[in-house]
């Protein structure tokens, strides 16, 4: 569940809006919110692009480190 809160906490760090990072990812705020929420399961394609995005490890994202 790390990751969830994770990239929610680094958007706001960033002062980002949902619909600013889901615009980054090519897809819908509203597919974005879910994974926030953690109603859906982020895929990998997505995380890699928001931890390179970040500037973080996808171990980060996921609470490794």
């Amino acid at each position: 569940m790390f990751i969830y809160r994770r990239v929610r906490d680094l958007r706001e760090d960033k002062d980002k809006t949902q619909k600013e990072i889901a615009e980054l990812l090519n897809m819908q705020t509203t597919v974005y919110q879910r994974y926030e929420r953690g109603e859906r399961e982020l895929p990998l394609w997505a995380a890699i692009k928001l931890a390179e995005y970040y500037g973080v490890t996808l171990d980060y994202l996921v609470g490794r480190e």
